[in-house]
């Protein structure tokens, strides 16, 4: 029996990679064959065979799939490099000349929303970038020096030894926030990073199991927003925040980034914010 080309064998096991990778997405879409190739215009018994590996799309026809599965920029490079292709999303860092423009809109956005905090994080809740009011206003808490950078949102909030005994709502608050990481995960799937951060937020004293669950919903809304309530000094001070995305991205560091910025939820929260930060 003649031995296998490894050439050619190299080439079939890319070819099922890809066929795996495009039958996750199809399946994570709860999409069939035949509503992929409506939406793309490439015929079903294509579609069947690039899946079983019996074919080699186009690069054209596999960012089309890519396209039509909303698949995230980091993922369809990973589609693009299993069927031999080159990447085609870049990943530089925010300080990267191409997102010069952008880290310049980011800047002009913290620092316009002083004297509240307001901070710029990756998809895994990294905070990237933040105006001056977001370490004034943590540091009236706790003493941010113990938390060196890089921080990380959610761990300071669920940390014990971070922001946790000063959360007036925590259940409420934790619950809500792992829903969040869940419902903004990018693309609306969770990658292996965001599946260890849920672990490790999980690990921490007070949280409960059943917040990880996929249909726990809490209680029924009776206000707009759920608010992120503090406790300093024996006074609660409501918090609720807005998230800002950057539209039409064309890169993974533009995809997925996230701007976060606290506001007050009523005039004595911002009462009280003002008072606080000019001591």
């Amino acid at each position: 029996m003649n031995a296998a080309h490894p050439e050619r064998t190299q080439s079939a096991l890319a070819q099922n990679e890809l066929g795996v990778l495009l039958r996750y997405w199809r399946r994570t879409r709860g999409k069939s064959q035949l509503e992929v190739s409506l939406d793309t215009g490439i015929s079903q018994r294509h579609i069947s065979f690039i899946e079983s590996g019996r074919s080699v799309p186009s690069r054209q026809t596999l960012t089309d799939m890519a396209q039509a599965l909303d698949v995230p920029f980091r993922e369809r490079n990973a589609l693009l490099q299993a069927a031999g292709y080159a990447a085609m999303y870049s990943d530089g860092p925010l300080d990267a000349a191409e997102m010069q423009g952008i880290y310049k809109a980011l800047d002009r956005m913290l620092g316009q929303h002083a004297p509240f905090p307001a901070l710029v994080m990756d998809r895994y809740w990294n905070i990237l970038l933040a105006n001056e009011s977001t370490p004034r206003f943590f540091g009236c808490f706790i003493d941010m020096s113990l938390h060196p950078k890089p921080r990380n949102m959610l761990h300071l909030i669920f940390d014990p030894k971070g922001m946790r005994p000063f959360v007036a709502n925590w259940d409420q608050a934790a619950r809500s926030l792992i829903q969040r990481v869940k419902g903004e995960s990018i693309g609306r799937v969770i990658d292996d990073k965001t599946r260890e951060l849920l672990q490790a937020l999980g690990a921490y004293p007070d949280v409960k199991p059943q917040w990880m669950a996929a249909t726990d919903l809490g209680q029924a809304p009776r206000s707009p927003v759920i608010p992120l309530s503090f406790i300093k000094d024996g006074t609660t001070m409501n918090y609720f925040s807005m998230v800002t995305t950057v539209g039409t991205p064309q890169t993974i560091g533009a995809q997925e980034l996230r701007v976060e910025c606290l506001f007050p939820t009523d005039e004595a929260t911002e009462k009280r914010h003002l008072q606080m930060l000019a001591n």
